[in-house]
């Protein structure tokens, strides 16, 4: 049987089938044994028009809960301009060609390098390669980075307030390498700066890890962070999160030696975890040590301005022994859509996104510590748009389901007894009352009341 999609005319088969000794495609599977072997026909529908096939996947959609989202955790729900769908599709930008051949691929390399650009200037750091997979991964080779740079150093500490989800990526990439992951330690939400000294002075470490903000969405003093790990010869790297960074200070200003995060908070849709992309910039001095690629600018033959990919170090470039990693894809669909989002935001833009979200989240930080079982978690630290709280109620994961059968994905429970909360610029005053009033509805129930 033949199919009109595939290349191979009944001539070629029979040529194939004859060089491999074959009559039928049939014998291709004939040490399959038969028990195995379907004897009936796929349980598939029959065809539909596409017409048909819309509406069928609409009528599949209306099955899916459209919940208000107070939970953030490392994937927040930013606004997202309809308009960066229409200019991703353009075709001199949509392609899965990787650029080496410059002379066909200006648009993805242009693009590149704006991003690039854009993000160095977001970080405040000299240069930012041409994108990674997502914030986790980015994370794990900013060590990986530390430990190149030390040489005959492979500890590297990370922040007990980094995200659990990252520390996780960060510790399975350090046992395939012979690294070593030590935890700082965290006290009252933030990293303790008497056990990172402590650590850090010991003369053994490549590198030191911490977030900003942190997981609990507070925002901590770095000051001199930085110049200590210098004078102990180990690397500063700080995870932040993308948007933050429009209102907060800046690793660069920091004086951190390797910024990396999750380019998601850039307006990209939450999309049940994924795709996302990683940033990860540095200063030009670590600029070999760098995984992945970099898009430079220079001139043609006839002096136009034009893009090519100047630094190359992951392996199918170089020899396998000096390259800095094997990642082997920059996400560069994605750092084209943040590259998007950036150019339509502006600074001013994302200081409005984060002023929005930053009033949006005090003001349901407020309203929540007027009840009664409601309290903050750091009551005396600064946060911008996420925070914990600890509900003093007698069943914690009641709230949640209450609060989902209102339409309500209501924060990550943390424990037993505290929820990490999140409010965008997404969220109304209204939706974040009518939040207010469920809470105070589900505390004013008795213990009898609540149910297992």
């Amino acid at each position: 049987m033949t199919y009109k999609y595939f290349p191979h005319t009944s001539e070629d088969i029979s040529s194939m089938l004859g060089k491999c000794g074959l009559k039928s495609l049939e014998d291709l599977y004939q040490d399959i044994p038969q028990e195995l072997v379907l004897n009936r026909d796929y349980d598939l529908p029959e065809a539909m028009s596409e017409v048909e096939v819309r509406k069928m996947f609409d009528e599949l959609g209306q099955y899916n809960a459209q919940l208000k989202c107070f939970i953030g955790a490392g994937v927040y729900d930013h606004y997202c301009p309809s308009v960066i769908n229409a200019i991703l599709s353009r075709s001199e930008f949509l392609t899965s060609y990787t650029p080496y051949q410059a002379e066909i691929s200006q648009g993805t390399l242009q693009y590149i390098f704006e991003y690039q650009s854009m993000m160095a200037t977001l970080t405040g750091m000299e240069v930012s390669n041409a994108s990674m997979y997502d914030g986790c991964t980015a994370t794990a080779e900013a060590m990986m980075m530390a430990v190149a740079n030390a040489k005959k150093r492979n500890k590297v500490l990370i922040s007990d307030t980094m995200s659990p989800i990252v520390t996780r990526v960060v510790e399975t990439y350090a046992k395939f390498h012979g690294i070593v992951v030590e935890h700082i330690a965290a006290v009252d939400g933030v990293t303790s700066r008497q056990d990172f000294e402590q650590k850090v002075s010991q003369g053994d470490v490549a590198g030191v890890i911490v977030a900003a903000p942190n997981f609990y969405g507070i925002v901590e003093d770095y000051t001199g962070w930085a110049d200590l790990c210098h004078a102990n010869k180990a690397l500063f790297i700080m995870n932040c999160n993308a948007s933050a960074l429009g209102v907060i200070k800046t690793p660069g200003e920091w004086g951190a030696d390797v910024a990396v995060g999750d380019g998601q908070s850039l307006g990209i849709p939450m999309c049940f975890g994924g795709p996302y992309v990683g940033y990860l910039c540095t200063s030009k001095k670590l600029i070999r040590k760098m995984p992945g690629r970099i898009v430079g600018a220079t001139k043609d033959l006839d002096g136009k301005r034009t893009f090519v990919l100047t630094l190359q170090a992951r392996e199918q470039h170089i020899r396998r022994e000096k390259a800095t990693s094997n990642i082997c894809s920059n996400q560069s669909l994605m750092a084209l859509y943040v590259t998007i989002y950036m150019s339509l935001m502006g600074k001013q833009g994302l200081k409005d996104v984060n002023a929005l979200s930053y009033s949006n989240a005090h003001y349901l930080a407020d309203k929540l510590s007027k009840l009664d079982k409601f309290e903050l978690a750091y009551p005396d630290k600064p946060f911008l748009h996420e925070f914990a709280v600890k509900y003093k109620g007698d069943d914690i994961d009641y709230l949640q389901e209450a609060m989902l059968e209102a339409g309500i994905q209501f924060g990550l429970k943390l424990d037993n007894e505290t929820l990490l909360l999140c409010a965008t610029e997404t969220l109304t005053k209204d939706e974040i009352d009518d939040a207010i009033t469920i809470c105070e509805g589900v505390q004013n129930l008795k213990s009898d009341d609540i149910i297992d």
